[in-house]
């Protein structure tokens, strides 16, 4: 506006009497009950008109999102606390690699405390028929007594009801599950053979809460008496046996026998031995419900942060509409308190809406997770209680304080002059203060929700960093921009020259547009990584002819048998590998401790005995990457596998101390491997030359593909060696992906919240500059631009807008896959080059299609009522 229009509007105004600053009216003030009736009235208008649905939507994901989650991590949380002593069957276990030392049996006693005994190992069973099968099964074998917390239920005969029982299987008599009868194809009263023993299966388990996910667990179970292992004679030397000390009491007397069992193990620096609590309630069970609740909450939480990005944009757009009827309500009387009072009234009631809404809407998802989830442990969970509710309401409300409000600021602070000249008012008065008073509210509920404050504050700052640095890209882009619009170097066309600089005119605004569209694809093309390309690389990594079939357990003079029998039967050049025990005692002279170590890899891995091995030849699935093979050498040397060595914080040249059956064998690291574990071949984390391990008791091991139709070979060698144990991995591997598909299906369900809201998110940064769009449209049209021009321009804008979204979001989404493939799903997976691209055609078809919802009719009305209406 030049100076002589600005005289002119002044001099238009009404003159104020002199008395008028001295003798100012109060401002007219509403009662509480007014300003909820008004609010209401209010918010009805801007329902009716489609101000609040966007609002609504976005916060009705966000809640239910989180709340479906809060539900699921809520029953889960409440069942493992009621049922741990029965998922662990007893008050407290001591676990050992070895039997359990007298002296905790002593110490139990003299406390009067109730114990019982476990010993888990993987073997071979084979049934008695005419036609022998031979499968693989966790053995466990229990004492008197067991279990001292819950109990078992078994079925006398496959179909008939089942019954509780407190006892143990009577001496000669084994138990087994439905899938170690299908996989022997045998039936209650038939014989089997465990070990040099037969055994007559007894009764069907059709219950069993402490049994547990580790390994040797995927296999079938097959439950015998104590006293019955050792004349099975399979626990001599090489067998893997987790023993247990089973202890169940008083409260007093459990925490008396806990903290002497914890001062013995954690400062006596007992190594093999591990304590188990109440609070484990079933380690196994709680880490892979707990990854499985991570993985579900960081999903949850990306839903989150898409909706407070869209109620920000939504948010930002209402204002701008409303500036001029809160204009003319101040010159009505209105005050700034009265108009803070009914925006507060109004999106309060929105936020208590959206938030039931959104934990009901929550509360029937997490029934759908419940139902992909809950399989995984074997038990009733009782209903949520009423926290994830309320978390859910709070949730919301936080979502429109932090994101919805600050942009409503300016509201409040609008001048009646406004309602003449337009320029007052804008929206660069946003108070910056409640913005970060806001998103200091939502870390806090990211981090509440996450459960962790390391989760939780993982995920804010990163979401906050990338916003930060797309924001920057952006307004970078739009500088240059504008410079190549300024530079009289470049030609462009009218179109994209007009574009350009509009965009610049309003770069806050136009950066703003341009990062939550870039925010929103990126999740959606994430989303399609994940389903697609990170899971079927997953598939990938194992090779159709993989070795599905390990065979352990051979002795030294089986060997020339073993390879005879499986080169007759259609199987030659079957290498056997050496495979000698040892446990890591030092590193560079210094003992090696668990309680040394953070990670708990490390921890696990050192509190074990290695697989140790002897070769002189590299294997073809290995490559150096650090040092020289050792080859053909008499000297003690170590060559490690890459991944150990990086647990261990292990280098060339350091020293490394085993013990092997109570004798030392140092050695230096000349040499670090990289396997590929995805070959199922056998490997091993440490090898050395022969001469460094021949002496030492040694059994060997082997790898080979054997086709279903070949399967009773395998029973034919078990039959004729039963010290042998054959593992088929095909079935381990069958339930792993169960359980990954179920933890998959459940993600998927909450990645459709996921893709609604980056929708909302898209739909949202496109309409935020809708209505400037419009405003300059119709001007190019009343200065005369064609049809044609206008287009152009339109079509230039969206172009680079979706363009430059579209780049950000596909690189910033492979490099999100990139760390998922590496940190998360363990594998490796290729650079695409067609991300790229396609990134940048979806920012632009987001875009133009957006722009032509919004700004199709622009062209079909008169200039003068598209100025009206802008």
């Amino acid at each position: 506006m030049s100076e002589a229009e600005r005289v002119t509007t002044t001099e238009a105004l009404p003159e104020r009497p002199p008395h008028h600053r001295r003798h100012r009216a109060p401002a007219h003030r509403l009662s509480l009950g007014h300003l909820l009736h008004q609010s209401l009235r209010m918010t009805a208008r801007d329902w009716r008109a489609g101000e609040l649905s966007m609002l609504l939507l976005a916060l009705v994901l966000a809640v239910a999102a989180l709340s479906s989650v809060g539900f699921l991590a809520d029953r889960l949380h409440q069942g493992l606390e009621r049922d741990a002593r029965r998922m662990i069957a007893a008050d407290f276990i001591v676990r050992s690699d070895h039997p359990v030392d007298p002296q905790f049996f002593d110490k139990a006693k003299a406390l009067g405390l109730d114990t019982a005994t476990t010993a888990i190992f993987p073997s071979m069973v084979n049934s008695t028929a005419a036609q022998p099968v031979s499968r693989l099964a966790a053995i466990k074998a229990v004492s008197a007594g067991y279990p001292l917390r819950g109990e078992l239920k078994i079925a006398l005969a496959s179909g008939a009801p089942d019954r509780e029982v407190r006892g143990i299987p009577p001496s000669g008599e084994v138990w087994v599950d439905q899938q170690m009868l299908d996989a022997l194809k045998a039936h209650i009263g038939d014989k089997v053979k465990v070990g040099g023993r037969d055994f007559t299966i007894g009764a069907l388990i059709t219950r069993e809460l402490d049994r547990g996910f580790a390994f040797v667990n995927f296999s079938p179970r097959l439950m015998m008496r104590a006293d019955d292992l050792t004349s099975t004679g399979l626990t001599g030397y090489g067998s893997r046996v987790t023993y247990r000390l089973l202890v169940a009491g008083g409260d007093e007397s459990v925490a008396s026998f806990a903290k002497w069992a914890h001062e013995r193990v954690d400062n006596g620096k007992m190594r093999g031995y591990a304590l188990e609590s109440l609070q484990d309630g079933q380690p196994q069970v709680r880490q892979t419900l707990d990854r499985a609740s991570h993985f579900l909450t960081l999903v949850s939480l990306l839903t989150a942060l898409l909706a407070a990005v869209a109620i920000a944009m939504a948010a930002h757009r209402y204002m701008r509409r409303h500036l001029d009827s809160c204009a003319a309500m101040r010159c009505l009387g209105a005050s700034q308190r009265t108009l803070r009072a009914l925006f507060l009234f109004e999106f309060a009631g929105l936020g208590l809406l959206g938030g039931v809404a959104g934990v009901a809407l929550g509360f029937g998802g997490h029934l759908a997770l419940f139902w992909w989830l809950g399989s995984l442990i074997d038990v009733s969970l009782p209903y949520p209680s009423v926290w994830p509710a309320l978390e859910g309401i709070a949730a919301g409300l936080v979502l429109l304080i932090g994101f919805a409000l600050p942009p409503l600021l300016p509201l409040t602070h609008v001048p009646p002059v406004r309602v003449l000249r337009r320029e007052w008012g804008d929206e660069g008065r946003t108070a910056w203060a409640a913005y970060a008073l806001g998103i200091v509210l939502f870390a806090g509920l990211l981090i509440l929700a996450a459960g962790e404050l390391k989760l939780g504050g993982i995920v804010a700052g990163g979401f906050a960093g990338g916003l930060l640095l797309f924001a920057l890209i952006a307004r970078a882009a739009l500088w240059g921009a504008a410079r190549i619009v300024r530079s009289e170097r470049f030609s462009i066309g009218i179109g994209w020259r007009y574009a350009l600089a509009s965009l610049e005119r309003r770069a806050n605004s136009s950066a703003l547009q341009i990062t939550a569209l870039a925010i929103g694809l990126m999740c959606l093309l994430l989303i399609g990584m994940t389903r697609n390309d990170l899971i079927e690389g997953w598939h990938r990594s194992t090779p159709p002819d993989a070795p599905n079939e390990f065979v352990i357990d051979i002795q030294p003079d089986q060997r020339d048998v073993v390879t005879h029998y499986l080169s007759a039967h259609g199987f030659p050049g079957i290498d056997l590998e050496p495979m000698v025990r040892g446990r890591l005692i030092a590193i560079n002279d210094k003992p090696v401790n668990p309680d040394d170590y953070k990670s708990e890899d490390a921890r696990r891995l050192v509190d074990r005995e290695f697989n140790l091995s002897y070769t002189t030849q590299l294997p073809d699935d290995n490559r150096i990457v650090s040092g020289e093979w050792y080859g053909d050498t008499t000297a003690p040397q170590i060559s490690i596998e890459q991944g150990l060595a990086k647990i261990l914080n292990v280098k060339v040249g350091d020293t490394m101390r085993f013990d092997v059956t109570g004798l030392q064998v140092d050695a230096p690291v000349t040499s670090v491997r990289k396997l590929d574990w995805g070959s199922f071949k056998v490997n091993f984390f440490v090898v050395m030359p022969p001469a460094a391990l021949k002496d030492y008791p040694a059994t060997f091991i082997t790898s080979f593909h054997v086709p279903p139709e070949q399967r009773t070979v395998i029973d034919g060698l078990i039959g004729q060696y039963p010290n042998l144990t054959a593992i088929d991995t095909a079935p381990i591997l069958a339930q792993v992906q169960r359980v990954i598909g179920q933890v998959i299906g459940a993600v998927q369900f909450l990645f459709a919240f996921t893709l609604i809201a980056g929708v909302l998110v898209l739909y949202a940064a496109l309409a935020g500059t809708r209505d400037e769009r419009m405003r300059e449209s119709a001007l190019l049209r009343a200065l005369g631009a064609s049809h044609a021009q206008v287009r152009a321009v339109q079509v230039a804008e969206f172009v680079v807008v979706g363009a430059l979204s579209g780049l950000m979001a596909a690189v910033g989404s492979q490099l999100i896959g990139f760390v998922l493939a590496a940190r998360v799903f363990d594998f490796s997976i290729d650079f695409n080059p067609w991300l790229v691209p396609a990134g940048i055609a979806a920012g632009v078809v987001c875009s133009a299609v957006g722009g032509w919802l919004s700004l199709r009719h622009v062209l079909m009305r008169p200039a003068l009522q598209s100025l009206r209406d802008a």
